[in-house]
């Protein structure tokens, strides 16, 4: 049994416009991200076609050595900071795997996304079995302050206004004895508070995408991953020149502090689900 969440976010735009703003976004959350350490490594990014989908694939690898503390780098198996997101963006429906080479089989979030001209009313749009759909959570984000404005109900007061909702299913394995319930349900507090954020950030962009094209946007692609890369390579030259401290800190519960760091340490951009250049 997977840990499953159904998170739905409701947003004062069009399904259209937000295929624009999402990418936009995304591109430069994985630039500010980059500029902390080895960052974002993008492998892939084309367009795909398979049993009747069709959209854009990316596979990017996210180098987290420099993103964690020493103690971590000395104690971390071989593998175990470095993810793997491979993404599916067949808008308005999207698919990204995020997998870690040490973990293999044995830990994933996968993220789909419908993105649907409504207020979040719909049920089961991912079509899962009675049975699935029944151990799932909803959980409802709003990108406002309740206390101010609720956006569902200001949008449907406001007929003449766009309004969209991304429902994004979230499936989490991490087979771990003794800890997976817990980091399980951890992984899942953090797509809520990313989701918020990262959307809150699209909204408060919205002047620097709202005209913009697609064609725009794969030219914006195409420049941030030659930044990307230039940036990733020259943190590494520096990386691995730094003198490293000799001293070893005596941990307790290794395993539990060296699982917390690393979820902490995904960074911002893989929670967005639509993966900067997809």
């Amino acid at each position: 049994m997977f840990n499953c969440h159904s998170c739905r976010v409701v947003l004062p735009c069009s399904v259209q416009e937000y295929q624009v703003g999402q990418l936009y976004s995304v591109a430069e959350a994985s630039k500010n991200e980059t500029g902390g350490g080895e960052g974002i490594e993008v492998l892939k990014n084309e367009p795909y076609e398979k049993d009747g989908e069709k959209g854009q694939y990316t596979h990017k690898i996210y180098h987290l050595k420099s993103k964690v503390p020493a103690f971590v780098r000395m104690i971390a198996p071989e593998g175990s900071l470095v993810f793997h997101e491979k993404a599916w963006n067949a808008y308005p429906y999207c698919r990204t795997i995020l997998q870690n080479e040490y973990m293999k089989d044995d830990f994933f979030i996968k993220i789909e996304t419908w993105h649907k001209p409504d207020l979040g009313t719909l049920e089961n749009v991912h079509g899962l079995d009675p049975n699935t759909w029944k151990t799932v959570e909803i959980v409802h984000i709003d990108i406002a302050d309740r206390s101010q404005v609720e956006p569902a109900k200001e949008l449907a007061n406001s007929p003449d206004c766009p309004q969209m909702c991304a429902y994004k299913l979230v499936t989490i394995k991490f087979k771990w004895w003794g800890l997976q319930s817990k980091v399980e349900n951890f992984i899942q507090k953090q797509e809520k508070r990313i989701f918020t954020n990262f959307h809150r950030q699209l909204f408060c962009w919205i002047d620097k995408w709202i005209d913009l094209t697609m064609e725009d946007i794969r030219r914006m692609e195409d420049e941030t991953q030659k930044e990307l890369e230039t940036v990733r390579l020259a943190v590494l030259w520096q990386f691995s020149n730094f003198p490293f401290s000799k001293t070893v800190y005596m941990l307790v519960n290794t395993e539990l502090e060296l699982g917390r760091v690393l979820l902490k340490a995904i960074p911002y951009s893989t929670y967005s689900h639509q993966n900067g250049v997809s």
